[in-house]
């Protein structure tokens, strides 16, 4: 069951193998008996999945099958479910049942999918480990005693042990593809617009994204096929056509000319992962790719950048949160205040408060064009380092984080530290650019993520060049010690 895929799958139900209910008992089976050991699920939704999964066969049986027709998957605790608790990893949403899908979810159950339950993640998506929810840290299955990253790392770990073939995330700083990269799996960040957030619970709201996470290119690509797409429910939602990024595969990749930035190559990067990145970058001149130096000379503004927009989008997202209309609520609370007061010290963990007052501090009267404006300004300054890139390259490559899965309660207590493991996703975010990371080595028996960057609404080339690169290579094939 590990190494079974998205495209595995379909070709099993095709050939009548076996059919959606009985593959869906097998994950079923193994996320109860194995679960423990990864804590990848909040809730899981066995009597829901088992329904789902026969009215997939009776539609594969009257030729009335969508295209992800009968394949589990699980879903990020971010997305809103339908009548399914969504919790964000929260206690303040701990008791929140969800009246309506979002659009992700929406899209995927029309493609036929099963929902398997729901992931666990950083508490509202802010995280890089996931240690920071509220059900307890969840653990890498390349080494238990590692994170998965964060904060997708419930639906990447749950993927990695073969408790789903795929997931869905959310990526707001690196949440998709850093926790593929720590769990040896392919994950998409979409450009911003080309995937509704309509039902995809807040975090910032001009970073935040959702995309696929998967074991294979080919995997994400079929995902990304149901998922994308206008929405009139999102205002930042692209009304653009949708490629068939199945078919675009296989687009030649001869004369593909791939940036490598120099800064992404300094002191802090672990040298077996530079080394890693080298070899796949060789591997893509063999494909007759043209490998070329390039220079982003504001990366080392995007940390910092980020740690004051992103918190201070959280601030005013997170607001709504206060006792009143739903989620958690204090106990007999004195008054007004009282109960705001309280709910929001109650609800809301360490990592979540903290970013809330970092964000308000740096929208408040005084501050503002200190802080939020000037990093909006260096925001577009890192956009137009992408825009002067991309005239001479057609995707830019390097490594996804600079270190692999470390352990867990190693970084708790330095949050500087942890932030700076998203050092070469965040500037992708910033610049709303789509990006992807695939798997390309491994030291001391962890994985190595290799990050492709491409082009606003260009994931079809982001998506040949790893699907091609797994046809070379088989690091996305490894299984998990701990895997089932």
């Amino acid at each position: 069951m590990p190494n079974h895929t998205i495209a595995d799958i379909l070709r099993g139900l095709e050939a009548k193998t076996f059919s959606s209910e009985e593959i869906t008992q097998q994950y079923l089976d193994a996320i109860a008996k194995h679960d423990g050991n990864f804590n990848s699920f909040i809730t899981v939704t066995p009597d829901q999945a088992l329904a789902q999964a026969r009215a997939a066969d009776t539609a594969r049986q009257n030729g009335s099958a969508g295209a992800l027709c009968g394949v589990p998957i699980a879903h990020k605790d971010i997305f809103c479910t339908e009548g399914v608790r969504t919790s964000c990893a929260s206690k303040m949403l701990d008791n929140f049942i969800a009246p309506y899908n979002a659009t992700v979810v929406e899209r995927l159950a029309n493609a036929g999918v099963v929902t398997l339950g729901k992931t666990n993640l950083d508490e509202f998506a802010m995280g890089s480990s996931n240690e920071t929810s509220f059900y307890g840290a969840v653990r890498n299955p390349w080494n238990t005693d590692c994170v998965p990253g964060g904060s997708s790392g419930g639906s990447a770990a749950a993927i990695a042990a073969g408790l789903a073939p795929a997931a869905t995330g959310t990526d707001t700083g690196g949440s998709i593809r850093q926790p593929a990269a720590l769990c040896g799996l392919t994950g998409l960040k979409p450009t911003y617009g080309r995937v509704s957030r309509y039902g995809m619970i807040a975090f910032a709201s001009s970073l935040d994204q959702g995309g696929p996470m998967a074991k294979t290119a080919e995997d994400n690509a079929l995902l990304l096929q149901a998922m994308a797409g206008f929405d009139h429910r999102d205002s930042t939602s692209m009304d653009l056509p949708v490629p068939d990024y199945r078919a675009g595969l296989n687009k030649d990749l001869s004369g593909l000319k791939i940036g490598v930035p120099k800064e992404y190559f300094s002191d802090g990067l672990d040298p077996e992962i530079a080394s890693a990145i080298e070899a796949s970058l060789d591997e893509y001149r063999k494909m007759g790719a043209e490998i070329k130096s390039i220079s982003l000379p504001h990366t080392h503004l995007a940390v910092p950048c980020y740690y004051i927009i992103a918190p201070a989008e959280a601030s005013a997202n997170l607001s709504r949160f206060d006792g009143v209309r739903y989620g958690y609520r204090c106990e007999n609370p004195k008054d007004l205040d009282d109960l705001y007061t309280r709910t929001r010290a109650e609800g809301f963990g360490e990592e979540v408060k903290r970013r809330i007052l970092i964000g308000t501090y740096a929208l408040s009267s005084g501050f503002y064009d200190a802080y939020y404006r000037k990093a909006q300004q260096i925001r577009r300054l890192i956009k137009q380092d992408f825009d002067e890139a991309f005239k001479s390259v057609d995707i830019i490559a390097g490594p996804t984080t600079p270190n692999p899965a470390f352990a867990l309660g190693e970084k708790v207590s330095d949050p500087v530290t942890m932030y700076l493991e998203d050092i070469y996703t965040i500037a992708v975010n910033l610049a709303g650019l789509p990006a992807i990371s695939l798997p390309a080595g491994f030291t001391k028996g962890k994985p190595i993520g290799l990050q492709l960057i491409g082009r606003d609404f260009d994931e079809t080339t982001l998506l040949a060049a790893a699907h091609q690169y797994q046809q070379r290579s088989d690091w996305h094939q490894q299984a998990a010690p701990g895997s089932v």
